[in-house]
């Protein structure tokens, strides 16, 4: 879900510039740019008026639309629907008859005559259910956010486009109060105060709409660092409603790994500059469930929880912004039609998310060892785990029959597997191109060699991508994608891991964590009592086990909070967290008799399978490994 820019300086004055009428074909006729205008300063119950000016048609009916789907979500959005009291005028301020056709769509009449439109946005954030994704619902990080102290920007949500005029310039102007930060990845190019200096106004240029879209904005109550990743620069903007964290406190976390990053990309440089929008949801009523990250081409919106320690923040955040900040490979520089020419409200679906999610995902996952972030056990440890998630999904599924029909099902229960089997078969193309070339090119030297031959503004032909990628690379790589990827053929990872002098193996003394045994939950509910109690998983987790906690037993507190159906997901999100050395107390319940335990927690083993390097390996597979893990 991913990004990047073209720098604007002296396209902005030219798009600024371009007040002359233009024909679009011979139906209409518009002056440039499309005017829009967000005003901050006029919130009425937490909606948000917007106006557009479209210069003149000469047609007698047009079509504006919200989009339906925005790039990088993959499901139903509906932005429309949180659109209120849509009205067109003409030029003497008299309303014209509009038609609503569906969630997101208006038919204005006499559009010959059409001066403006206005409406009122309401934020996404508010209507969230839990989790923050569900039926036609926009996943948290590229929703909207109307708050007194903070607007998440995500300008899909307030600004949409006329049917033909996708490709037209885009002006948008913002009003927002003076006190407030501003932090922005579209192009500013100007700004104004009112007259009684409460107010200004931030002029921005897009170059289409695509620009609009993929240029989010953050205004309000921000803590806003700015730091250099070789030729990058790097804008961390932080909202924390409780202050809890700060841009500041997370700079040094973000620089290590987006100069870890830098180094491992060598010489991709798709951006001069990368902008990280971090959301920090404080769990109270209104504020946003779906945590994660959309990517943006050259920005991300990532949401998480305020109450992460600073430590589990920091991890949180590598995760998921790594995936993002490697997605200036792909799709920014690697991208299908599909992508380059979105269709918002009717769109199409490249087959080869195995190499826009999953690759960027296993890129995430392998700078990590590569620079030396994470130790090589760590590093098998979560490609263990990514297998073992993968097969909880249709391991015979086509993966590209999948990526092409992913908004719907059966497939769109099979997406998240583009983030495990995705980056498994991004790993095993590496590993074999290592095998075929002495360990002189890998995945990563194949995709420079795409953006090379695409780049940002050069789409590719999506069916003839494997056939491309085939003749770049050996015939083994074709067979591979053909049977696995194409293909229904589970992968058989032992035979990869062989090459490369590694095994799978039982192990009694695996690390894992205080709710889970590797990915198996030791806790369950019962909705008739609305009690969580211990499952029998609990006796093979040696923390509880070696407290004597038994299956059966319910956990009546944690650390002072009653624990309830209601909150469980909230509450045990914090024992998910715990760290080693942290002091506890759990109330228990067993057979009606109360049990307390009061401790400081240590590594929690569990048993299980691991994968490792082999005793044995010869010197071919260790320096094919080598060649693997440290490129």
């Amino acid at each position: 879900m991913k990004t990047r820019i073209l720098s604007a300086l002296f396209a902005g004055m030219l798009f600024v510039g371009c007040t002359s009428t233009q024909t679009i074909g011979n139906d209409l006729a518009i002056a440039l740019p499309i005017e829009t205008s967000i005003d901050l300063t006029k919130v009425e119950n937490d909606k948000v008026p917007v106006t557009i000016n479209p210069g003149r048609f000469n047609i007698d009916n047009v079509t504006y639309r919200l989009p339906k789907v925005v790039q990088g979500t993959y499901s139903i959005s509906n932005f429309g629907k949180y659109i209120d009291d849509f009205k067109a005028y003409d030029y003497k301020g008299n309303e014209l008859s509009v038609v609503k056709t569906d969630d997101n769509t208006w038919t204005i009449a006499n559009a010959k005559q059409l001066d403006k439109i206005t409406y009122w946005v309401n934020d996404t954030f508010d209507m969230e259910t839990e989790g923050g994704i569900g039926k036609e619902q926009p996943f948290s990080p590229s929703g909207t956010n109307i708050e007194p102290d903070n607007y998440v920007l995500n300008l899909h949500g307030f600004i949409g486009y006329f049917d033909s005029l996708k490709n037209n310039q885009y002006k948008v102007d913002v009003t927002a109060p003076a006190d407030f930060v501003r932090s922005s990845a579209l192009q500013e190019i100007g700004s104004s105060t009112s007259a009684d200096g409460k107010a200004i106004t931030t002029n921005y240029i897009a170059s289409r709409y695509f620009d609009v879209t993929d240029n989010p904005m953050m205004y309000g109550n921000l803590s806003v660092e700015e730091f250099k990743v070789g030729n990058i620069k790097i804008v961390l903007s932080v909202y924390s409603p409780n202050k809890v964290h700060s841009a500041t406190s997370l700079k040094p976390a973000m620089l290590k790994m987006m100069e870890a990053q830098k180094t491992f990309l060598g010489d991709i440089d798709s951006t001069p500059r990368y902008d990280i929008f971090l959301y920090l949801s404080d769990g109270s009523e209104g504020s946003p469930k779906g945590f994660g990250a959309l990517e943006h081409h050259k920005s991300t919106v990532v949401v998480m929880p305020e109450d992460y320690p600073a430590e589990n923040l920091d991890e949180g955040m590598i995760d998921v912004v790594s995936h993002e900040f490697f997605h200036i490979v792909t799709p920014l520089s690697v991208h299908s039609e599909d992508v380059h020419y979105f269709d918002y409200n009717n769109p199409t679906f490249s087959k080869h998310l195995w190499m826009y999610e999953g690759v960027t995902e296993y890129f995430a996952t392998l700078f990590q060892v590569d620079q030396g972030l994470v130790t090589e056990d760590k590093f098998y440890a979560n490609i263990y785990d990514k297998i073992q998630r993968s097969l909880d999904l249709d391991d015979t599924m086509s993966f590209t029959v999948m990526s092409e029909n992913v908004i719907d099902k059966p497939y769109s229960d099979q997406y998240l597997n583009v983030y495990q089997k995705g980056a498994l078969i991004g790993m095993c193309i590496d590993i074999l191109m290592r095998e075929e070339s002495n360990g002189q090119r890998g995945i990563l030297s194949l995709m420079k060699e795409l953006s090379n031959k695409y780049g940002v503004n050069k789409p590719f032909e999506d069916d003839k991508l494997i056939e491309e990628i085939t003749a770049m690379t050996y015939p083994s790589i074709g067979t591979f994608l053909n049977t696995h990827v194409v293909g229904t053929t589970p992968i058989n990872y032992t035979e990869f891991f062989d090459k490369v002098g590694l095994e799978i193996v039982e192990d009694d003394k695996v690390e894992t964590n205080f709710i889970l045994n590797g990915s198996t939950l030791i806790i369950s509910g019962n909705p008739q009592y609305g009690t969580i109690f211990f499952t029998d998983a609990v006796q093979e987790n040696s923390f509880w086990n070696d407290l004597g906690v038994k299956a059966g037993d319910i956990i009546k507190t944690i650390d002072g909070t009653d624990l309830t159906m209601q909150n469980a997901n909230n509450v045990l999100q914090q024992v998910f967290m715990w760290t080693v050395g942290q002091d506890v107390n759990v109330k228990l319940n067993r057979g009606g008799e109360d049990i307390e335990i009061k401790t400081t927690t240590v590594q929690s083993y569990t048993k299980g399978e691991v994968l490792k390097a082999k005793a044995d390996a010869t010197k071919q597979q260790v320096d094919l490994r080598e060649a693997w893990l440290k490129g």
